[in-house]
């Protein structure tokens, strides 16, 4: 009778294991090379876009207003844009960062996995290179690294070195829970996070 239950336990736990790996290989579904070349090509392109767009207004406004002003535009503005921008791309655009700004922009799991990837990368010297995620069945986002540009230190470098004391006041001012400061031009910033419906 023992040997019975015993066995009657060992195919139940066969089973509940077998279904397990099942599901992990379903979860990990690969891209067929065309579908991987489209979303990455394709989020490549809505990536380097949103770059140019936002890095020209930020620019503009740091010309007109010094950093003080282009903080504060960032601030309305940034936001919007990508609203504005994942709507003419049917995706979801977002910049996020395990030292935001603005803690709207902080990780969610999926991302904080893909950006410790990307930091591990970059700590070996090596480039972090854009990559592809499928989130479920019905969707699949496009992860690329953002690394700090040296223009970017005025707002992001170290306080009281690259930025001034009165303009960090008016960043802790606009983002009193800012972790976004102590980068050097050349080091991972944080990612490009876009996800498509598939």
């Amino acid at each position: 009778m023992k040997l019975k239950a015993f066995s009657t336990f060992a195919s139940l736990l066969l089973i509940l294991l077998l279904a397990q790996c099942t599901s992990d290989k379903a979860s990990q579904q690969q891209f067929s090379p065309d579908e991987e070349k489209v979303y990455l090509d394709k989020g490549k392109a809505i990536a380097a876009a949103t770059f140019t767009t936002l890095s020209g207004q930020l620019t503009a406004a740091l010309e007109k207003e010094g950093v003080a002003g282009a903080v504060r535009y960032c601030n309305l503005a940034a936001m919007p844009l990508l609203d504005s921008l994942s709507k003419a791309n049917n995706a979801t655009i977002r910049r996020t960062s395990g030292k935001p700004r603005n803690p709207l922009d902080a990780p969610t799991e999926w991302e904080a996995e893909l950006l410790s990837a990307f930091q591990l990368e970059a700590s070996k010297g090596e480039q972090p290179m854009p990559r592809l995620k499928l989130l479920d069945e019905k969707k699949v986002a496009f992860a690329a690294p953002i690394m700090l540009q040296p223009l970017c230190t005025k707002c992001h470098g170290a306080v009281g070195t690259d930025i001034a004391e009165g303009d960090y006041a008016v960043i802790k001012e606009l983002y009193p829970q800012d972790q976004a400061v102590g980068y050097k031009p050349g080091e991972l910033r944080g990612m490009w996070s876009i996800t498509f419906e598939r």
